[in-house]
């Protein structure tokens, strides 16, 4: 991924919090030559060293990405960013949050390893109900499908919040954002400002 400096987001820890919060992802990795792409919710692990799925068994993906080396993509909020926002001249932009995550997979086929991993996939998920659904998964329904363990190499982590603006601009976009409706875009940004007069 290109990342301009204003844009490079190198903590870590934040990258791995914007995981946790934006855990649905792509998983992208060579199928017979051609690059195929799943959409999958994902866990990252206490430590962030490893990303956990799973995918349909007759997903063709899992069959070959044994010790392949492949990408995982998450997004945040993004919008349009209109020049007419700015009391400078500009061109228009669009504002987004990405983390690229590079690494090693393996798949999992252990009925106990699949079970700890839909479970834990399910409860985290359920948390946020009032009346949380209990995991009932027996071993027939884990034939279906197969879990995927990916050791990270890199991350790479861009949040293109209009760093490279001034403060009244960067104000006025998180204003105009909010008046559209793209609130959670307009709070992070707005966070970001917090967190870099915090330092």
């Amino acid at each position: 991924m290109y990342i301009p400096d204003y844009f490079n987001e190198a903590d870590n820890n934040k990258a791995i919090s914007f995981i946790r919060t934006n855990s649905f992802g792509q998983l992208t990795s060579q199928v017979g030559g051609k690059l195929i792409a799943s959409h999958l919710p994902f866990m990252i692990d206490k430590e962030g060293s490893k990303l956990l799925c799973h995918v349909a068994r007759e997903n063709p993906q899992w069959q070959n990405i044994e010790e392949q080396d492949v990408l995982v993509t998450f997004q945040g909020a993004h919008d349009y960013i209109s020049p007419s926002w700015y009391t400078s001249p500009g061109v228009p932009t669009w504002n987004y949050q990405a983390v690229h995550v590079y690494g090693i997979c393996k798949a999992i086929n252990s009925p106990d390893k699949l079970k700890e991993i839909v479970e834990e996939l399910t409860l985290s998920y359920e948390a946020n109900y009032e009346k949380p659904w209990s995991p009932k998964y027996s071993e027939t329904m884990l034939k279906y499908i197969v879990g995927i363990e990916l050791t990270i190499r890199e991350i790479q982590c861009k949040f293109k919040l209009n760093q490279n603006r001034s403060e009244t601009d960067r104000a006025g976009v998180i204003s105009a954002l909010e008046d559209q409706g793209s609130e959670t875009l307009a709070n992070v940004m707005r966070e970001n400002e917090r967190s870099k007069y915090s330092k």
